[in-house]
């Protein structure tokens, strides 16, 4: 496909990025530390840790990764909500030459184990509050150093009042035993008796184990070099660019949890770059609190999905904060609804800007642009040095205007999927683009829209669910003959996962079935509806058919006389 977008570019973006600008996430960080280090750089619960705090604390906490034996590619996992400890050790980790594994702290103890024991992982820092978790899977995985935080460990005074409440009167603290666990504040103490190594990190070393569901339902780590993150890094920074202004301090909102790969990209490493300062939201479930949060700063950008979006627009109090400095909303992992960014424009003054990307793709693909006065329902433009085209189910290239699935090429796609070298293969084009999966349409300005999914992926707020390791779960279940899961339209996440069911048990019941899944499945990927049924509809060889789950025009099964919820 000729890029036709290069064309339609706001001015002042560049057709391409120097791919070789930098060789590492770490040569980033330490130049931002070298040139802001006055700066505020993460801002949380009331304290701030300046971009020279965070240089001192990473090397202290990556001389303690070094101290303990670990080296070059050794794996590090990160298990925290957005708090001021998870920077410290993420660029620690990176700078020590290790490989960063984001772990979900809302996983149950199967889906942790799973990751665990696929990445390899020796050491990993857990927030407390999820280290009972952590402690029912340790003997089966290869963790050699266990780290354990509070959230407010870094507090001072009024940590020690947080963590309090959260124990003793919250009570979301369960209790946990660790035996050989270290506390966070060791290895800071222990770290600065040993000076940071400089090993030696290129291009091509591994920077991230991104974990990413998979259409059979496991967990894939996508492995995202040093070359494919700081690439994204750069290729949105270009996209920026227009916006920016040397003199002017950036302060970005950061709702959206760090393990991410939105927000770890867009938020924590873009606006690092930039010397931007990270506001950290840990729990932005918490609307009224957030909302507190918002008004103490002169925020300029924030980032979030489409659920929190029209969350916010729900509070009264959200109508009174200060939106002076505000100028970009940047919204990705789920779609955007017009009528959600058309009221985000009218109470705050600044458009909802959409764009596109996947975890193997570092994670951004197209960004619409950011001048634009009006939601346009498209994904935006393929950034620069990003080729995009749409090709049909033979692999042929389609005309501008006809559907296709969406297949992208560029510095910021992953080196492959961690020890599946056949899933890769598969993931793949020979002329090397990526395989995205979802299905979209290009006009002839090079505008990308979304049309559907080819996979059977469920979005809710923003996380991939998928099908196969729901009905994988259920069908444990002893009451169970079949089993099949759909997404189907939600208000408040997006998309939510409903579940048909032919009974063994006929006195099994939704209650008993949804706890079973809340046993094992974190919370979001639990049915919110569930659906008996006599059998479900099949093809000519036994495939369950989702797709006519999902549309009850078409769905002529048996069912049983009442639905359950």
């Amino acid at each position: 496909m000729n890029r036709v977008w290069l064309t339609h570019y706001p001015p002042g973006v560049p057709a391409t990025i120097d791919e070789n600008a930098y060789a590492s996430v770490r040569e980033v960080f330490e130049e931002s530390c070298r040139k802001y280090a006055a700066r505020p750089a993460f801002t949380c619960m009331g304290r701030t840790l300046s971009f020279a705090d965070l240089d001192q604390l990473s090397a202290r906490f990556g001389g303690w990764l070094q101290s303990i034996g670990a080296k070059p590619g050794t794996r590090v996992a990160l298990m925290m909500p957005n708090i001021l400890q998870y920077p410290i050790c993420l660029f620690g980790a990176l700078r020590a030459g290790c490989t960063v594994v984001n772990v979900n702290p809302l996983y149950t103890a199967r889906e942790l184990e799973d990751q665990l024991v696929d990445s390899g992982a020796e050491v990993i820092v857990v927030v407390e509050n999820f280290a009972r978790t952590l402690s029912q899977v340790v003997p089966r995985t290869q963790l050699r150093h266990i780290v354990v935080t509070s959230i407010g460990e870094l507090l001072a005074v009024k940590g020690r009042i947080v963590d309090l409440v959260l124990r003793r009167v919250k009570r979301v603290v369960p209790k946990w035993s660790l035996p050989g666990a270290v506390r966070f504040s060791h290895t800071l103490k222990e770290g600065r008796k040993r000076p940071l190594l400089h090993v030696p990190i290129g291009q091509d070393d591994l920077a991230f184990l991104q974990y990413t569901g998979g259409t059979t339902g496991a967990a894939k780590g996508a492995m995202l070099l040093h070359r494919n993150v700081v690439a994204n890094m750069l290729q949105a920074r270009a996209w920026l660019a227009p916006m920016l202004d040397e003199s002017r301090r950036e302060v970005i909102l950061t709702p959206l949890p760090l393990y991410h790969i939105f927000s770890l990209t867009a938020n924590c490493l873009v606006f690092m770059s930039i010397g931007g300062e990270n506001v950290l939201i840990p729990n932005p479930r918490d609307l009224p609190r957030f909302i507190r949060e918002m008004r103490k700063h002169r925020f300029t950008a924030m980032t979030g999905v489409n659920t929190l979006f029209n969350a916010l627009l729900n509070q009264p109090a959200f109508r009174h904060v200060d939106f002076a400095a505000f100028r970009l909303t940047l919204g990705g992992g789920m779609a955007v609804q017009e009528a959600v960014a058309k009221r985000w424009k009218e109470v705050t003054g600044v458009p909802l800007v959409e764009a596109y990307g996947l975890t193997e793709t570092a994670p951004a693909a197209t960004i619409n642009p950011l001048d634009q006065a009006e939601f346009n329902g498209s994904i935006g433009l393929p950034i620069p040095s990003t080729d995009i085209v749409l090709r049909d189910e033979q692999g042929h290239d389609v005309p501008i205007g006809e559907a296709g699935e969406i297949c992208i090429r560029g510095p910021q796609v992953m080196a492959g999927y961690w020890q599946r070298p056949q899933e890769t293969a598969d993931a793949m084009t020979a002329d090397g683009y990526f395989k995205s999966g979802d299905i979209g349409t290009v006009d002839e300005r090079g505008y990308v829209r979304i049309v559907d999914r080819k996979k059977d992926m469920i979005l809710v707020s923003g996380f991939n669910v998928y099908p196969n390791e729901i009905e994988g779960i259920v069908a444990m279940h002893e009451g169970v003959l079949e089993c099949a899961a759909v997404g189907v339209p939600d208000r408040k996440s997006g998309e939510a996962v409903k579940l048909f069911v032919v009974r063994r048990d006929p006195l099994l019941t939704a209650g008993q079935l949804v706890m079973h899944c809340r046993k094992h499945l974190a919370g979001y990927k639990c049915p919110r509806d569930v659906e008996f049924r006599t059998e479900l509809p099949k093809s000519n060889v036994g495939k369950i058919l989702r797709r006519t789950l999902r549309d009850p025009m078409h769905d002529a099964t048996p069912r049983e006389p009442e639905r359950v919820r």
